[in-house]
């Protein structure tokens, strides 16, 4: 046994009488940086975050699955399943050398338009959306793969071209031409929620990597602009925007939904209902165990349960950024912007999700990310945290000028 590995065995065994189980926790999790060979933090908190959807979704889900399947415990069964799978998939992601990702950014970014072609060609349609492909008893939903791989192939533009991005247009403009082709591919579904996040994540990407500010301003505006047109040129989208204003005056019909969300916030108070004992799940708030997740964490948890999921959302969001930063300084430029590029994405998207729930932002299908039920969002929320901790890793053993576990790639 080498050195490393007795001080690690050192942190995890305290020394009697040297200390409580909260030292020896917090030894655990802010180890020194010779002493861990990834962000423990990090990792905790994801599957802190896994295990507390878990919970919720059994919680939200039971009332649906009864009356759907006849079994109580159906959505809790799969999510389940969707969890282990994503735990796999992560721990897959740590072995797999970032190189890798890079070298094949490319391939995955054709996959993931394609993807998005093959779903308007013989997805399955749900409540008038089509995004889903079938495939056996589960469904794939194309536009979370797209989003990764988009981000995995911006990061690799924006490492090798960052001199062009900031000196010519055309290099400011190559990334919004798949941009634009992927956008229209997703209002086609359609899945205006995922346009919005896939734009505002990439846009933010761009000028973290130095993009002239004027040129950020004018995309930034023709984005406002487009998303727009978007919502006028659809009255279900416009539909939605007055329901946002002013839910009140249609309660059993379009405001129907929001007015459910409002009433589980208002009823968890503080403390909430106790976990289990939510009323609006009972068939009175739809899509509880998805969209609307965080309703029912209000209801049953309070408001010191929301506070506490924000938290940990945060705290993820905020090592994602830290693990970023610390690769720029080290000059991995590719792992640091898909570092920057998942934190933004993490963070937009719970944001939406939350805005939605507590009607501070219009309703979009957005699951929150590691905690709504949803097989594909669970499954590529994992292994992007398997990204960041393979991003983390190597630059550790880079900092040690030791070969990263899994190769050099």
């Amino acid at each position: 046994m080498n050195k490393a590995h007795e001080q690690q065995l050192k942190l995890l065994i305290p020394k009697p009488g040297s200390g409580s189980v909260l030292k020896a926790a917090g030894q655990w999790l802010w180890p020194g940086y010779s002493t861990s060979l990834y962000d423990r933090m990090l990792l905790t908190v994801a599957v802190v975050l896994l295990l507390l959807g878990f919970i919720m979704v059994t919680s939200a889900s039971l009332p649906a699955a009864e009356k759907l399947t006849g079994n109580s415990f159906h959505f809790a069964i799969r999510h389940l399943t969707y969890v282990m799978l994503g735990l796999l998939l992560m721990l897959s992601a740590l072995a797999i050398p970032v190189a890798k990702w890079e070298q094949h950014s490319g391939k995955l970014l054709l996959l993931g338009l394609g993807l998005l072609v093959l779903v308007l060609l013989v997805g399955h349609t749900v409540n008038g959306a089509q995004r889903w492909i079938k495939v056996g008893p589960f469904s794939i939903q194309v536009a979370e793969l797209t989003k990764l791989f988009f981000y995995i192939y911006l990061a690799s533009y924006l490492s090798r071209r960052e001199d062009e991005l900031r000196e010519a247009k055309k290099g400011f403009i190559k990334p919004l031409i798949l941009l634009f082709i992927a956008s229209l591919l997703l209002l086609a579904q359609p899945d205006f929620g995922t346009l919005v996040v896939l734009a505002a994540t990439t846009v933010a990407m761009m000028f973290l990597a130095g993009a002239p500010l004027w040129q950020f301003f004018a995309v930034f505006i023709t984005c406002v602009l487009a998303l727009i047109g978007a919502i006028i040129a659809e009255p279900y989208r416009m539909q939605r925007i007055l329901t946002f204003m002013e839910p009140e005056k249609d309660p059993f019909g379009a405001g129907y939904q929001l007015m459910q969300s409002l009433i589980a916030f208002g009823q968890g108070e503080v403390n909430g209902l106790g976990l289990g004992n939510s009323i609006q799940k009972l068939q009175y708030l739809p899509e509880a165990h998805t969209d609307f997740i965080m309703s029912v964490i209000a209801e049953e948890l309070g408001f010191v349960g929301v506070v506490s999921v924000i938290a940990l959302i945060l705290l993820l969001v905020s090592r994602a950024l830290v693990i970023g930063r610390r690769c720029l300084f080290a000059e991995q430029r590719y792992s640091g912007y898909l570092a920057y590029g998942i934190a933004i994405w993490f963070s937009l998207q719970a944001f939406v999700n939350i805005g939605a729930a507590s009607g501070a932002l219009p309703t979009k299908g957005l699951t929150l990310p590691l905690v709504s039920y949803g097989g594909t969002s669970i499954l590529v929320s994992s292994l992007a945290v398997g990204l960041l901790l393979r991003i983390d890793h190597e630059r550790r053993m880079k900092g040690r000028k030791v070969t990263p576990r899994g190769g050099a790639g």
